[in-house]
C-alpha cells in the first residue's frame, strides 16, 4: 500500500505570540484632564462664563425690574430692553477687542487713560454731569448718559500692565515701583473720589494692587499702603455722613426696617425666602417695592429669592470658573504685559463680584457696586464685556492656542458634514 502525503504544517517561529488590536471605528478620546490641560481651555472657560453669566444677568433684570417699570408707567419690559440694548452694545467691543493684537493694546495704554480721565472730568462740567445718591459720576446729554468711571477701570488695567512691564526687572527697588504708576493710579482714583464714588475707587485701588502683586512688586510696599489706604478710607467716612450711618447700621445688632441697614434686612429676607431650590423664575416677593435696587446692586438677592441656593452657587461657580481661566493666562502667557493686565482685570471683576455678594449677605456695609454682567446698568455692563474681550484675546495667545484654534474645523465646514450625515 502506498504511503499517503501528509500536508506540512507552517510553523510559527520561536517568540511571544504577537497581540492583535481589536478593531475599531472611534480614535480615543483625551482624557478630562488632557482636555482641561489643552491650550484653548482658557478661551472657551472664558467665552462659556461670559455667555452663560450675561443670559442669567438679562433674564434676573427682566424678572426683578418688572414690577417696578409698572408702577412708574413703563411697559414691564422697560429695564430689561435697556439691558438688552447695552449687551448689544457690548458685544462688538468684546469680539473687536477679543481680535485685536495684544501689541495694539500697549501702545495705545498712554492716549485711552488719557482720554478716559478727562471723559471722567466732564462729570464736573455744569449742564454735563448729572448724578444720584449723593454720587456725581455721570455724564448726561438729552437721553444718553455713562458712566465714565468704568472707562477708567479698564484704561487703567491695559496702562499699568504697559508700565510695568517695561520696568519688570526694577521693581525690587520701591521709587521704580511707585513711580509713575502710584501717582498716575492716585489721579484716577482721585478724579472718582470727586465724585463722592467711594465703591467705585475700591475697586480701582483692588485693580491696581492686583497688577503690582502679578507684577512682583515687594509685599512691604503692600503693606505701607494698606495702611495708608485704611486711614484715607476711615477719612472719607467719617467726613460723609451717609457713610457713617450706613456702617454703623452695619456694625449694629439692632437692625430693623426704619434704619439705615433696611436694604441690606430685606436683601437678606430674599435669600432666606428663597430656600434651597427658590421660589421660581418670578415669583420673588421683594421685588413689589420692598428691596430697593433689586434690578441693581441687590440683584443677587433676587437670584437667591426666585432660583434659591442653586441658583446663588450656579453664580459663583461661574465666577469662580472665570477666576480660574484669568489665573490659567497669567500663569501660561510668556508676556509681561498680559500677565499684569489680566491681573488688574481679575481683581476688577471678580474682586467686585465678591464686594456685591458680600454687601448683599451682609458682610460688608452697602457701597453701591453692581454684579458684573448681572446687574442693570449701561456703562457697567459695556466695559465689563469690553474688559473680558481684552483677556478673551489675551487667551488667544497662549502658547499652542493660536495653533489649536486653526486647525479646527470652520462652522460651515462642521454644518455641511451634518447635513452629509443626516442625508446619508
Amino acid at each position: 500500500m502506498a504511503d499517503v502525503p501528509v500536508p506540512s504544517v507552517r510553523r510559527r517561529p520561536p517568540g511571544p505570540t504577537p497581540v492583535v488590536p481589536a478593531p475599531s471605528d472611534a480614535e480615543p478620546r483625551p482624557s478630562v484632564l488632557g482636555q482641561w490641560n489643552s491650550a484653548v481651555t482658557s478661551y472657551y472657560v472664558l467665552i462659556g462664563t461670559t455667555t452663560l453669566l450675561l443670559v442669567i444677568g438679562l433674564v434676573m433684570v427682566l424678572s426683578s425690574s418688572s414690577v417696578e417699570s409698572l408702577d412708574e408707567g413703563n411697559s414691564p419690559y422697560a429695564v430689561f430692553f435697556d439691558q438688552a440694548k447695552y449687551a448689544l452694545i457690548g458685544l462688538p467691543a468684546l469680539l473687536v477687542l477679543s481680535r485685536l493684537p495684544v501689541r495694539v493694546m500697549q501702545a495705545f495704554a498712554w492716549p485711552v487713560l488719557g482720554a478716559a480721565i478727562a471723559f471722567q472730568l466732564l462729570v464736573f462740567v455744569p449742564g454735563l454731569g448729572c448724578g444720584a445718591g449723593g454720587n456725581q459720576n455721570w455724564v448726561c446729554v438729552g437721553g444718553f448718559s455713562a458712566q465714565p468711571s468704568e472707562a477708567i477701570k479698564l484704561a487703567l488695567a491695559v496702562w499699568l500692565g504697559a508700565v510695568l512691564a517695561r520696568k519688570l526687572t526694577l521693581l525690587r527697588e520701591w521709587k521704580h515701583a511707585l513711580i509713575p504708576a502710584v501717582p498716575v493710579a492716585g489721579v484716577a482714583v482721585l478724579v472718582v473720589l470727586a465724585g463722592h464714588d467711594l465703591g467705585t475707587a475700591l475697586v480701582l485701588l483692588l485693580l491696581v494692587a492686583g497688577a503690582m502683586f502679578v507684577a512682583g512688586v515687594p509685599l512691604r510696599i503692600f503693606g505701607v499702603a494698606a495702611v495708608a489706604g485704611a486711614g484715607v478710607a476711615t477719612l472719607l467716612t467719617v467726613t460723609s455722613d451717609n457713610r457713617t450711618d450706613r456702617i454703623m447700621s452695619w456694625l449694629s445688632s439692632d437692625c430693623d426696617a426704619s434704619s439705615a441697614c433696611y436694604q441690606t434686612l430685606h436683601g437678606g429676607w430674599g435669600l432666606a425666602s428663597g430656600g434651597w431650590g427658590g421660589l421660581g423664575l418670578g415669583e420673588s416677593r421683594e421685588k413689589w417695592s420692598y428691596l430697593p435696587a433689586a434690578h441693581n446692586d441687590f440683584i443677587f438677592a433676587i437670584l437667591g429669592e426666585e432660583l434659591g441656593l442653586i441658583g446663588t452657587l450656579l453664580v459663583l461657580g461661574l465666577f469662580g470658573l472665570m477666576a480660574f481661566a484669568m489665573v490659567r493666562v497669567i500663569r501660561r502667557h510668556p508676556d509681561p504685559f498680559v500677565q499684569i493686565t489680566t491681573g488688574g482685570i481679575l481683581c476688577w471683576i471678580i474682586g467686585q463680584a465678591l464686594v456685591n455678594i458680600a454687601v448683599v449677605i451682609g458682610l460688608a456695609p452697602v457701597i453701591g457696586l453692581p454684579l458684573p454682567l448681572v446687574s442693570a446698568g449701561g456703562s457697567a455692563l459695556i466695559m465689563t464685556m469690553a474688559a473680558l474681550g481684552v483677556v478673551i484675546s489675551f487667551a488667544r495667545s497662549e502658547p499652542g492656542a493660536a495653533e489649536a484654534l486653526a486647525a479646527r474645523p470652520s462652522v460651515v465646514r462642521r454644518s455641511l458634514a451634518v447635513i452629509g450625515r443626516s442625508r446619508g
